[in-house]
């Protein structure tokens, strides 16, 4: 069988039901039409070398439903479900934390002594929710963040500027304009396994591609990357429960 030239793999995003889509769009020349696929990776699209971006998403938008079906299967994997209420278990950087839930007369969400203490004006299921989200992402913009400065300086690299997704079926991004962007999900997850993932992202500012060499960079910088990718793989399910 034929080996098709891979001419260019860049990350795009597209609003499909609603939502905003991070998928791979991969131009491999000699191909005829589009493909679609989603797995552990997110969504893939190969096309044509040439064919304009428009037509690509005027394909992905008539097959709309297929693509979020095949996502939320993926992302509702063995998922299991949130109470949230005052005792409920979440996850935080691979350890357990204890929601406690409080009436105040205002609202405010803090990590201590191993609990995640949430005071609120109205503690229902759902303000409590998104009250615990919105945490979330202040705490993983900030851990994100300060170890994408760190392993980049290790690394030799510049810094790149640090952004947070809602990706589900994403852990991490790169483009070429030197930003990453990580699910603030990935905040869920042990501490070795958010380096790989870093790394991960941070060689794609030498390689913006899937290259052998570009595996050689992220073994340079996290030399268990196929055990801690591999772990990432059996477990990601734990870390996106909400």
């Amino acid at each position: 069988m034929r080996r098709l030239e891979l001419v260019s793999r860049d990350l795009h995003r597209i609003i499909l039901g609603g939502q905003c889509i991070d998928y791979v769009l991969a131009r491999r020349r000699g191909r005829r039409g589009v493909g679609l696929r989603v797995d552990s990776a997110g969504l893939t699209v190969s096309a044509p070398a040439t064919m304009p971006l428009s037509r690509i998403e005027g394909f992905m938008h008539e097959s709309e439903r297929w693509v979020l079906r095949k996502i939320a299967e993926w992302s509702g994997k063995r998922i299991r479900t949130v109470e949230w209420r005052d005792g409920e278990s979440l996850p935080y950087l691979g350890d357990a934390m204890s929601l406690r839930v409080a009436e105040a007369t205002r609202d405010r969400v803090e990590l201590a002594e191993g609990e995640l203490r949430a005071s609120l004006r109205d503690p229902t299921p759902e303000r409590i929710h998104r009250a615990v989200v919105a945490w979330y992402k202040r705490a993983a913009l900030a851990h994100l963040a300060g170890r994408t400065f760190s392993l980049a300086n290790v690394a030799g690299l510049t810094p790149p500027r640090v952004f947070l997704s809602s990706a589900l079926t994403r852990w991490g991004s790169c483009n070429a304009r030197r930003e990453v962007r990580f699910s603030w999900r990935l905040v869920k997850a042990p501490p070795a396994l958010v380096d790989y993932v870093i790394c991960h992202e941070l060689a794609h500012l030498r390689h913006m591609n899937h290259s052998r060499a570009f595996w050689t960079e992220v073994e340079r910088q996290c030399p268990r990357y196929r055990e801690l990718r591999r772990e990432l793989h059996d477990t990601d399910h734990l870390y996106r429960a909400f």
